[in-house]
């Protein structure tokens, strides 16, 4: 078994997005590279509802999947396909664009006015960017959770995990998606297969992460602020890990216990063109969805 190495170490940044919510974003669009399949991630969380209630009115999606998890408020979302629903606390919602949707998502806060959740983006093969558009509504209750001995606590939003399975299937970069948390104190194990490229998102608590050659809590060289220094490996709410190889992931909780999304696919290795919210492999596929959005033929 091989310890996964720590590839870097970053904080989600603000952003602004939709009709002005203001978010964290953990990565997305330049080079997305060491994410493979994954192309962006957003935090978006804030107890002041005129920062979200603007939300994300209608806009295109093309050749991606897009993943919304809540944890706190909720969110309506519709499409032109004449999909809705609401999302609450706990539910996921997977969609496939595929060949062309349009698409709002609208955030409610809770009682307190907190407002909390995730947007993942995941890439589709070229061979499936155009595929027929889906939806995927998981209700909180049809997601398993598994607890160990240790009290360590696993939400499996998608594939397989200590002998459950997640309720989203049929996803084609065989990702993985975990809402993780480890109890104060407490050392564990998780495995990551050696083909995936995996990152965790830390959102509540503290924990070190194990690197392949150094202990927990060593010291190491990072570039911080256009200098190298030395930092701990220790990461708090907001951090974003990215993995290098290798088998497994060795996670020790702080003294607050941890809570972190721990999410792996198998890359694709393809082109990447971005335009927002439509990612295809070349330039003309991107000026032909903008063809079809003016000729009114993006949904097809």
């Amino acid at each position: 078994m091989t310890i996964r190495a720590i590839k870097r170490i970053s904080q989600s940044r603000p952003a602004l997005e939709g009709a002005g919510v203001k978010l964290r974003r953990a990565f997305g669009f330049g080079d997305t590279s060491d994410f493979d399949p994954f192309l962006m991630m957003d935090d978006f969380r804030n107890d002041r509802p005129s920062d979200y209630l603007a939300g994300f009115p209608w806009h295109p999606h093309r050749g991606i999947e897009t993943i919304t998890y809540v944890l706190a408020g909720s969110v309506a979302h519709g499409d032109s396909l004449g999909n809705s629903g609401v999302l609450g606390a706990g539910d996921v919602q997977w969609m496939t664009a595929g060949r062309g949707i349009l698409h709002q998502e609208m955030p409610k806060g809770d009682p307190l006015g907190r407002m909390h959740g995730f947007q993942l983006w995941a890439n589709l093969p070229s061979s499936l960017k155009m595929t027929a558009p889906r939806y995927q509504d998981v209700p909180s209750v049809a997601i398993p959770e598994v607890i160990d001995d240790d009290g360590v606590s696993v939400r499996v939003i998608c594939g397989d995990f200590w002998g459950q399975k997640g309720p989203v299937d049929g996803v084609a970069a065989d990702p993985r998606y975990l809402d993780v948390t480890v109890p104060p104190g407490k050392r564990k194990v998780l495995p990551v297969e050696t083909y995936r490229q995996a990152f965790a998102y830390i959102f509540q608590g503290s924990a070190t992460f194990a690197g392949a050659s150094a202990p927990f809590g060593a010291l190491r060289e990072e570039l911080v602020g256009g200098e190298e220094t030395l930092v701990r490996d220790t990461v708090g709410d907001r951090s974003l890990v990215v993995f290098d190889s290798g088998d497994e992931v060795v996670v020790q909780a702080g003294d607050e216990g941890v809570r972190f999304l721990l999410v792996s696919g198998r890359p694709l290795r393809e082109p990447i063109a971005w335009h927002g919210p439509i990612v295809m492999n070349t330039q003309a596929e991107i000026r032909q969805a903008l063809t079809d959005l003016r000729d009114g033929s993006f949904i097809r």
